[in-house]
């Protein structure tokens, strides 16, 4: 840190997770370590399946088919996951493993904590 201010490398950004960033190959992969986080839940999305072609995307999760996040506006609709406190490099990171399919935007969680989400790109 210098003259008070904290660098940007070391400020820390939330991401919410509901699919495979939780996976810890996926973790590995993308963030170089397995990353520790809280359990929690968005509410006013529901959950749909998405259908991935990227080779490097499919080759870390195992998986044809990932969930993604499409916004309902109802509070009835409530999806679980995991919280991570990311560095601004491995949130930048997250973003290069979502496919263009996703798009990052900030949100409010269950518990108040304010944290990055991946959601369909075409939701609200």
């Amino acid at each position: 840190m210098k003259g008070g201010k904290v660098e940007p490398a070391q400020q820390t950004e939330f991401l919410f997770s509901y699919g495979t960033l939780q996976q810890l190959q996926v973790q590995l992969d993308t963030f170089g370590r397995a990353l520790a986080g809280k359990a929690d839940a968005l509410v006013g999305y529901q959950l749909a399946q998405m259908r991935i072609t990227d080779p490097k995307v499919l080759a870390s999760s195992g998986q044809e088919y990932h969930p993604i996040l499409r916004y309902s506006g109802e509070s009835s609709d409530q999806v679980a996951g995991t919280v991570f406190a990311l560095s601004a490099a491995e949130l930048a990171a997250a973003d290069s493993y979502e496919v263009d399919d996703y798009q990052r935007v900030a949100t409010t969680l269950l518990s108040g904590q304010a944290a990055w989400v991946y959601v369909a790109a075409d939701s609200k």
